[in-house]
């Protein structure tokens, strides 16, 4: 019947216009600051270059990864310790995070809004065969693959990611969503203090040109306390907290008590939950197990 047909094309044609605006208007990406990584998409494995403090950054965000996550598993894969862990890597740029993962053995999804940051990321792992197989890269945003991959990854990196969100708690929602139970994330980015203005954006950008004018906007900096709150609030339990510093000067990175700058986050995604629970103990028959666990 052509009429059956017509109606089901255009509900068809309707449910992907509603579902194409819906995913443009209720997005985490930020046009604004994908127009200023896109400059600079071709420089991402320059080691001295603009990128020289993330790629000097892996020296710590690496083994901080690694060690919490082999601290919590009983397996050990001798050479890659990473094995069977499947990783998203959310804004992962022109991959400098997401290689060194594959290289310990996991299995990486990296995924960035911007199409030349992947075309950049993939040009660079082909020289690698063995992370050619390892990982992936795909043109996509955090929102744009939900669906497809819903409790999916046992890890999530956002690393250096969530200063540049434009709906944070949407971010972290979604992270939750294709995030595995006792699923692990990890964060780093930059607190909002008198302190991370002065160094992080007048000495950092404007002064040194440690990293490009313009890349960071004060405003948009997260206090660890405020991101507990909006990890705590989406089902996450938050394990770690630490503080990291920059030396300028040697070009490397070292954790420190303080969290005025920069700082890590790990945190829990809370476990499934128990599909059959057992019948309540009716109250007016005593029991000689009462008080004891089921």
């Amino acid at each position: 019947n052509i009429s059956v047909v017509l109606m089901t094309f255009k509900l068809s044609l309707f449910r992907f216009t509603v579902k194409r605006l819906f995913s443009i208007s209720h997005s985490s990406v930020d046009s604004k600051e994908m127009k200023k990584f896109q400059l600079l998409a071709h420089k991402w494995w320059d080691e001295e270059g603009e990128y020289a403090a993330l790629h000097s950054m892996n020296d710590i965000r690496v083994p901080f990864i690694r060690d919490t996550l082999l601290s919590m598993s009983s397996n050990y894969h001798l050479g890659n310790p990473l094995s069977g862990i499947k990783i998203l890597d959310v804004g992962c740029g022109g991959g400098l995070l997401s290689e060194p993962l594959g290289r310990l053995g996991a299995s990486v999804t990296g995924i960035d809004p911007l199409e030349d940051n992947i075309r950049t990321a993939d040009r660079h792992k082909s020289f690698d065969p063995v992370l050619a197989k390892r990982i992936q890269y795909k043109s996509s945003s955090l929102e744009e693959i939900v669906e497809e991959s819903m409790e999916t990854f046992d890890v999530i990196v956002a690393s250096e990611v969530v200063e540049h969100v434009a709906d944070l708690e949407m971010f972290i929602k979604c992270c939750s969503q294709v995030l595995k139970p006792d699923g692990s994330l990890f964060i780093t980015t930059i607190n909002k203090t008198q302190l991370s203005y002065v160094l992080g954006i007048v000495v950092a950008e404007k002064i040194m040109g440690i990293v490009p004018e313009g890349t960071h906007e004060w405003e948009r900096f997260i206090p660890p306390e405020e991101l507990e709150h909006l990890l705590e609030s989406n089902g996450f339990s938050v394990k770690t907290v630490k503080g990291m510093l920059y030396n300028p000067l040697s070009g490397s990175w070292s954790w420190t008590e303080s969290t005025s700058l920069n700082y890590a986050v790990h945190a829990v995604k809370a476990g499934a939950q128990p599909t059959d629970t057992p019948p309540e103990t009716d109250i007016q028959q005593p029991s000689a197990t009462a008080g004891t666990a089921p």
